[in-house]
C-alpha cells in the first residue's frame, strides 16, 4: 500500500475518470447515478458508461456477476466515459479482477478490505492474494474496511443484518464525494425523497454516506482531494439524458410537431425496455403505450396504429428485430409509416443481453424477404437520440415507409448533459390525409415528387381500399400478380427511399479535411473516434473524420468525400458490416476494417493505435 502523506493536499485537475464496481446487488449503478447527478449540478461536463452483468442473478462474488459504472468528469466537453481509470472503487475481489487492467499506472484503487478473504479470492479466480503478492504495486491502494465501518456507523439502528449490509454502497459514495470535492446535498435530498415511507432506511443511508465522507476527510489512507473546475456551457436550460431517454422524448416531440398521437408498442427486451418505461408515464401528452405479448404482436400493433393515422412505433433489440422482420415487410408492402427502434446488443441469439454491439446493420439492410427497402438511421451520442427520433418520424411519414433507428446498449444507458432544444426549431411535419368525398381516390396513386402514396384513414367515407401483404396494383391497390406491375412497384418502393437523399444533410468532415487518412464511423463509435482525433491532433497527426447518421439512403456527397482519401479506417463493433455495404455501393474505395466484438465500446487509445499503423 502506498504510504499516505501526513497532511491532506488538494489539486485542481481538468478531468478525471472514476469507476464504481461490485456485485450486481451492491448498488454500483445507483451510486454511479447519484455521483453523476451531483457533478452535473456542480457544473461539470460528463459522460457515463454502465456495464451490467449479463446474468440476471450470477453467484455473488463471481466474475460474471460484476456490475460497473464509469464516469468521466471534465471542465470541457467530453464525448466518452474515458479510457484509463483514475480512481477505482472495488467492493470485492471479483470487481478488482475484472477492472484492474483499466486502472492507469499510479491510479488509486479503493478496496473493501473486509471481503478480501480466502473464500472470496477463490470465487474470483485469484490464485494468490493480490494485496500481498505485489499485483498492486503500480497503484496507490487504499484498503478501507467498508463493511465494518458501515456497521459501526449504524450502531443502535434497528435494522436487519441484510439492511445494514446494503448500506455500504453509500459509504463508497461518501468516499468518492470527498475525493472529488463534491457536496453531499443532492444525494441527501434523493435519499430523503426515495425512502419517505421507510425513514429508518433513509436515515441509515444518510448516516453511512456522511461516515464515508468523514472517513476520507480524516483518514491518512486517502491523502489527496481533487477538484475539477466548472465547465463553460452555452446559455440555456440543461438536463441529464440517456440514449433511451432522449429517443423517448424525441418520439414525443415529433408526434406533437406532427399533431398526431404517439403509439408505442413493445415487448420487454434488454437494453430497449426503458424506452417503454419512459413513454408509459407520459399519458398527459396523449402518448399511448402497449406492452405486447411478443415481438410480432408489438410490430403488428404499431402497423395497426399507423393504418389508423397515428405515429406507430415499436422498439426492440437484435433478437426482436428478427421476429419483427415479417411485420416490417408488411409495412413495406402496405406502404405505411412505422418507426422501429433497434437498441443493439451482442448476439447471435440471446448472446450477451447486457453487452453492446453494432451487429444488426446488415440485418437492418437485408433481413427481410424480397426487395424490401427501408430507411436506416443511427444515433451517435446519447443526447442525439432526440434529434434522430424526430428525423425517423419525419422521414417515415414523408416516404410512407418503415424507418429503422439503430442505437446500442452502450448509448442506451450512457448519460451526458443535454441542452433543451427550442421546440419551434424542429422540422414542421404537415401531414395531410385525403378527406371524405375525394374524387377519383386511388390508394396507390403516388405523389410525383416523393413517390409516396396517400395516407388514407380507414373509415373515411369514399376512401375504402384494400390493404395487406399481397402485391398491389399500381394506383388501385388491388391484388396483382402481373409480372410487369410487380417490377414497377418494386422500383417505386426503392426509388421513394432513394429520393430522401435530397432531404438529408450532406456528410461533413471533422478533423483535418486535407488529411490523407480518414476514419469513417457510424453510431456509438463517435465518442471514442472524436477523443482519438483530439489525441492525434496534439501529436500533430492529421486525420479526417466522417461520421454517418444516415445509412440508407447515404448522403449524396459521401462517395465524393471518401474518394479524397488514400486510406479509410472503419471502426465497428462487428466484423465489418458498414465496410461490406460501402464496398458494394462504392467499389474500389481503400477501406480498412477495424473490428471490436467484445461487448465493450471502443476506447480512444485503441483507435489511436490503429490509426498510427495506417499513417
Amino acid at each position: 500500500m502506498a504510504k499516505p502523506n501526513k497532511t491532506k493536499s488538494r489539486g485542481k485537475i481538468s478531468c478525471a475518470v472514476m469507476r464504481f464496481s461490485g456485485d450486481s446487488g451492491d448498488g454500483m449503478q445507483l451510486v454511479g447515478q447519484l455521483f453523476t447527478d451531483t457533478v452535473a449540478l456542480s457544473g461539470n461536463k460528463f459522460s457515463t458508461f454502465s456495464d451490467f452483468p449479463a446474468e440476471i442473478r450470477a453467484p455473488a462474488g463471481t466474475l460474471p456477476g460484476v456490475s460497473s459504472f464509469q464516469i468521466q468528469i471534465s471542465d470541457s466537453p467530453v464525448f466518452s466515459p474515458g479510457d484509463d481509470v483514475d480512481v477505482l472503487i472495488a467492493m470485492n475481489p471479483a470487481a478488482l479482477k475484472v477492472n484492474l487492467g483499466l486502472v492507469k499506472k499510479g491510479g488509486t484503487i479503493i478496496l473493501n478490505e473486509n471481503v478480501f478473504h480466502e473464500r472470496a479470492l477463490e470465487k474470483a479466480s485469484w490464485k494468490k492474494d493480490p494485496l500481498k503478492d505485489g499485483t498492486l504495486k503500480k497503484f496507490r491502494v487504499a484498503r478501507v474496511p467498508m463493511t465494518d465501518l458501515t456497521r459501526k456507523a449504524l450502531t443502535g439502528e434497528k435494522l436487519s443484518h441484510l439492511e445494514v449490509e446494503r448500506c455500504k454502497n453509500f459509504f463508497a459514495l461518501g468516499l468518492s464525494y470527498w475525493i472529488y470535492g463534491q457536496s453531499l446535498e443532492a444525494a441527501l435530498k434523493w435519499i430523503e425523497a426515495k425512502f419517505r415511507t421507510r425513514p429508518d432506511i433513509g436515515r441509515a443511508n444518510s448516516r453511512v454516506l456522511a461516515a464515508g465522507y468523514a472517513f476520507a476527510q480524516k483518514s491518512l489512507i486517502l491523502s489527496t482531494q481533487y477538484r475539477v473546475g466548472k465547465a463553460l456551457f452555452e446559455p440555456g436550460e440543461y438536463r441529464k439524458i440517456s440514449g433511451n431517454g432522449s429517443i423517448a422524448l424525441g418520439l414525443m416531440a415529433a408526434a406533437q410537431r406532427a399533431k398526431k398521437t404517439l403509439f408505442y408498442a413493445s415487448y420487454p427486451i434488454t437494453p430497449a425496455s426503458s424506452i417503454l418505461h419512459e413513454l408509459a408515464g407520459r399519458k398527459e401528452f396523449g402518448v399511448k403505450t402497449f406492452q405486447a405479448e411478443d415481438e410480432i404482436a408489438a410490430v403488428c400493433a404499431a402497423i395497426g396504429a399507423s393504418y389508423g393515422g397515428q405515429i406507430g412505433v415499436t422498439g426492440t433489440s437484435g433478437p426482436g428485430l428478427c421476429l419483427k422482420s415479417e411485420g416490417i415487410n408488411l409495412a413495406v408492402m402496405a406502404e405505411l409509416p412505422i418507426v422501429v427502434i433497434d437498441v443493439q446488443r451482442a448476439g447471435p441469439s440471446t448472446g450477451m443481453p447486457t453487452k453492446t454491439e453494432q451487429s444488426d446493420l446488415l440485418q437492418s439492410f437485408f433481413g427481410r424477404n424480397g426487395e424490401s427497402p427501408v430507411v436506416l438511421l443511427a444515433v451517435k451520442t446519447p443526447s442525439e437520440g432526440f434529434q434522430m427520433a424526430v428525423e425517423a418520424v419525419r422521414l417515415a411519414c414523408r416516404a410512407m415507409a418503415p424507418v429503422i433507428l439503430l442505437s446500442d446498449g452502450y448509448l442506451a444507458n450512457a448519460e451526458e448533459p443535454w441542452k433543451l432544444p427550442d421546440l419551434k426549431s424542429l422540422p414542421v411535419m404537415t401531414i395531410q390525409h385525403p378527406v371524405a368525398g375525394s374524387k377519383n381516390f386511388l390508394p396507390y396513386e403516388r405523389d410525383p415528387e416523393t413517390l409516396a402514396r396517400a395516407w388514407a384513414i380507414p373509415g373515411t367515407p369514399g376512401l375504402e381500399h384494400r390493404i395487406g401483404g399481397l402485391e398491389k396494383q399500381d394506383g388501385t391497390g388491388g391484388v396483382s400478380y402481373d409480372p410487369f406491375n410487380h417490377e414497377k412497384m418494386v422500383e417505386f418502393r426503392a426509388e421513394k427511399i432513394e429520393r430522401l437523399a435530397e432531404l438529408i444533410p450532406p456528410a461533413e468532415v471533422e478533423g483535418d479535411f486535407q488529411a490523407e487518412i480518414a476514419v469513417l464511423g457510424w453510431g456509438s463509435t463517435y465518442g471514442a473516434i472524436h477523443h482519438a482525433l483530439g489525441i492525434l491532433k496534439e501529436m500533430k497527426v492529421k486525420i479526417a473524420h466522417i461520421h454517418l447518421a444516415y445509412l440508407h439512403p447515404l448522403p449524396k456527397n459521401l462517395e465524393g468525400l471518401l474518394k479524397r482519401y488514400k486510406k479509410i479506417l472503419i471502426p465497428e463493433m462487428n466484423r465489418g458490416q458498414l465496410k461490406a455495404v460501402l464496398r458494394m455501393k462504392f467499389p474500389g474505395l481503400p477501406l480498412i476494417g477495424y473490428s471490436k466484438i467484445q461487448g465493450q465500446p471502443f476506447r480512444a487509445d485503441e483507435i489511436v493505435e490503429r490509426l498510427m499503423e495506417c499513417v
